[in-house]
C-alpha cells in the first residue's frame, strides 16, 4: 500500500512560483514511477506531469510544459513539482499519484494511477 501525502500549497499572486511536494511510503521509493494531477473546483481532475521510477523518463501535458517542472529526491522519498509563472486559472487541488507496481511505466499513472494523495490547495490571486 502506498501512502501519498502532498504538502507546500498555498496563497500566492499571479506571475509567482510555487513548488509542492509529495512524501511516498509505503513502497520502495525508487522503483515508484509517479504523477502530479489537479483538480479545480467544478471541473474533473487533469494529469499535469510524470516521472518514471528511473527519474531518466519525463512526461508534461502540453499545455502547460513550459511552466512545470517535476523532479524527484530519491534520498528523501519524495517528489516536487515546481510551477512557474502562476496564473489564476491554476487554482485547483493538486495531487500526486502512483499506480500499481514496482518500475511502472510512465503511462500507466498518467492513464491508471491507483494511489493518491488527500491533495494539496492552490490559490492563485490577482
Amino acid at each position: 500500500q502506498v501512502q501519498l501525502v502532498e504538502s507546500g500549497g498555498g496563497l500566492v499572486q499571479v506571475g509567482e512560483s510555487l513548488k509542492v511536494s509529495c512524501a511516498v511510503s509505503g513502497q520502495t521509493f525508487s522503483a515508484t514511477t509517479l504523477g502530479w494531477f489537479r483538480q479545480a473546483a467544478g471541473k474533473e481532475r487533469e494529469f499535469l506531469a510524470a516521472i518514471d521510477w528511473s527519474g531518466l523518463s519525463i512526461y508534461y501535458t502540453p499545455p502547460l510544459k513550459d511552466r512545470l517542472t517535476i523532479s524527484r529526491d530519491n534520498a528523501n522519498n519524495t517528489m516536487h513539482l515546481q510551477m512557474n509563472n502562476l496564473k489564476p486559472e491554476d487554482t485547483a487541488v493538486y495531487y500526486c499519484a502512483a499506480p500499481d507496481g514496482l518500475r511502472a511505466s510512465l503511462g500507466t499513472v498518467v492513464h491508471n494511477p491507483r494511489y493518491w494523495g488527500r491533495g494539496t490547495q492552490v490559490t492563485v490571486s490577482s
